[in-house]
C-alpha cells in the first residue's frame, strides 16, 4: 500500500501541485469534518460505481477516511494507478492542526459499532440470567467482532453507515461526477 504523510500532503497543498483528496467515509463523517478541497465518494458508492468513477479520477489520488483503514480498502477496490493512502487519515490530519473545514458533529462509525456491539452483548448476558439460551446473541456478536478483525471489515459498521443518522447530505454517483469534473477548489 502507498501512503502519504501529513507533512507530505501540506507540502503538495502549499506547492499548487494538489493531487485529487477522495474522503471514502459516509456522507455524515465527511459533513461533520474534512479536509478543505477534498470530494466525498462514499467507499459503497465507489465499490459499486468505481469504472465510472475511474475516468473522473486524476492522476495522482489521495484517498482518505477517517484512520486510513476504509481507505486501504478502497485501495484495492479502485484499481489505479498512482492511488495513495493519507497515513492515519483525518484523525491524524486534526491532530496536526491541519486545517478542516467542519459541519454538524456526528460520532465516528468505529464508535457506533462499538456502542451497539456493547449494549447488544450486555443486553444477551443480562436476558442470559433469565433466558439462558440468550447468552448465544451475545457470542454472534463476539464471533462477528472477530471476523470484522481478521477480515479488516465490518459488516455492522456497513449496516449503520445506511441509516439516516449517518447518511448525511444525498451523495449519489451523478452528484459526485459533477462535483468531480467541475473546477477544483
Amino acid at each position: 500500500m502507498t501512503t502519504l504523510d501529513i507533512p507530505a500532503l501540506q507540502h503538495l497543498l502549499a506547492t499548487g501541485h494538489a493531487p485529487r483528496l477522495i474522503d471514502v467515509r459516509t456522507p455524515a463523517e465527511f459533513e461533520t469534518a474534512h479536509i478543505p478541497g477534498s470530494y466525498n465518494v462514499p467507499l459503497d458508492l465507489l465499490r459499486e460505481h468505481r469504472d465510472e468513477l475511474r475516468d473522473h479520477f486524476d492522476e495522482h489520488v489521495v484517498l482518505v477516511c477517517r484512520s486510513g483503514q476504509r481507505a486501504a480498502q478502497a485501495l484495492t477496490i479502485a484499481g489505479l494507478p498512482n492511488l495513495r493512502v493519507l497515513t492515519g487519515g483525518i484523525a491524524a490530519w486534526q491532530a496536526a492542526h491541519a486545517p478542516v473545514v467542519t459541519g454538524t458533529p456526528r460520532w465516528e462509525l468505529d464508535r457506533q459499532v462499538r456502542l451497539v456491539a456493547g449494549s447488544i452483548v450486555l443486553l444477551a448476558v443480562l436476558a442470559s440470567t433469565l433466558v439462558e439460551p440468550a447468552k448465544w446473541v451475545a457470542a454472534f456478536v463476539g464471533a462477528g467482532l472477530a471476523v470484522a478483525a481478521l477480515t479488516n471489515t465490518c459488516a455492522m459498521g456497513m449496516m449503520l453507515a445506511k441509516l439516516p443518522y449517518n447518511r448525511g447530505p444525498r451523495t449519489d454517483l451523478d452528484r459526485v461526477v459533477t462535483a468531480l469534473t467541475g473546477d477544483r477548489p
